[in-house]
């Protein structure tokens, strides 16, 4: 994997699956995901509850939607987030390995942080799976399946955030060595 990896930090090849994430999530946060939660009167997707969900949430919700908003987010929302965790799994792993080997820590033990969007991008698709049965199964949804794909999102959402941050630290040291302040002169 790590040859992979190594093999595709290549600029242009990163900025094509970041520009392709970037469409497939603004379409998902600009027409799909607002769509399903109109039709839930503004409750929130399971997809954007980063905190988990409960059975009693699960079930409001999927009532909220009827038959034609579960139809909606079952065929317009997921197909689409069945697209973006390979995407954003390839994209973020390749720009946190290009941080990395610009840092000269490619070869080290911090190559593992590569890993990081693609267990986020696993969990995605695990929690995804969990709403298709969820939908599928309503009205009788069992309360494992709910706290398992719960206990999934809740995983995408920690692993993400922990990503990011690393990222965002990583992007400010990077950006002190690329534009290094002005010493002031001791008079």
């Amino acid at each position: 994997m790590k040859e992979l990896i190594k093999r595709n930090l290549i600029g242009k090849k990163i900025l094509i699956f970041f520009v392709l994430t970037g469409i497939i999530y603004g379409i998902m946060l600009g027409i799909t995901g607002p769509k399903v939660m109109s039709m839930a009167g503004g409750m929130r997707i399971l997809d954007l509850m980063p905190t988990g969900y409960d059975a009693v949430y699960v079930n409001t919700l999927f009532d909220a939607l009827g038959a034609e908003g579960r139809s909606t987010y079952l065929f317009n929302q997921l197909p689409l987030d069945l697209i973006f965790p390979l995407l954003s799994g390839i994209s973020f792993c390749l720009i946190m390995a290009w941080f990395l080997s610009k840092y000269g820590k490619l070869e080290t033990n911090w190559f593992y942080l590569c890993y990081l969007p693609v267990f986020a991008g696993l969990s995605d698709y695990l929690e995804n799976f969990g709403i298709i049965a969820m939908i599928s199964s309503y009205p009788h949804i069992s309360v494992g399946l709910i706290k398992t794909t719960s206990l999934f999102t809740l995983l995408k959402s920690s692993i993400t955030t922990l990503y990011f941050i690393i990222l965002i630290i990583m992007l400010i040291l990077y950006g002190k060595n690329i534009f290094p302040q002005k010493k002031k002169s001791i008079r």
